[in-house]
């Protein structure tokens, strides 16, 4: 029970830490004033950044089964090729999360998919550090 608690508090942390960072994104590329009227549907600014944001995703999910998981005597695990891997996909996301943010013409509700590209931008980081770490653990000694 105490560790069910313990991970549930932990989770709940790093979404707050997430959005917080997420929130820290808008405000540092001048695009977190709402719009005056909302756009609502799927766009191409939008989709682009929910791609760029799934990327991202996936960068953090094997950067952290890289890091948590080394590769064993019988290749079960990611090791290093999953930490170049998240390294890659991450620098991937960040790039197009930013490139997102640079373009958008307005804040949240018009349209240009600027919250989608601020967490992209942020998984994409994250994901990088964790294959950065990954990568920087010397390789396992097999007996």
């Amino acid at each position: 029970m105490k560790r069910i608690v313990t991970i549930v508090l932990a989770v709940i942390v790093a979404a707050a830490v997430f959005a917080g960072l997420v929130h820290a994104v808008l405000v540092a590329a001048h695009v977190s004033e709402a719009a005056g009227t909302t756009v609502y549907g799927l766009t191409t600014r939008r989709l682009w950044a929910t791609a760029a944001a799934a990327l991202g995703l996936v960068g953090v999910t094997v950067g952290a089964l890289a890091l948590a998981r080394p590769a064993g005597r019988i290749g079960i695990g990611f090791g290093r090729r999953g930490a170049s891997v998240a390294l890659v996909v991450g620098a991937i996301a960040a790039v197009n999360g930013g490139l997102n943010l640079a373009v958008a013409t307005g804040g949240p509700g018009t349209g240009n998919g600027v919250i989608g590209g601020a967490a992209a931008f942020v998984l994409g980081l994250i994901g990088m550090a964790l294959g950065g770490m990954a990568l920087a653990r010397p390789p396992r000694r097999i007996a």
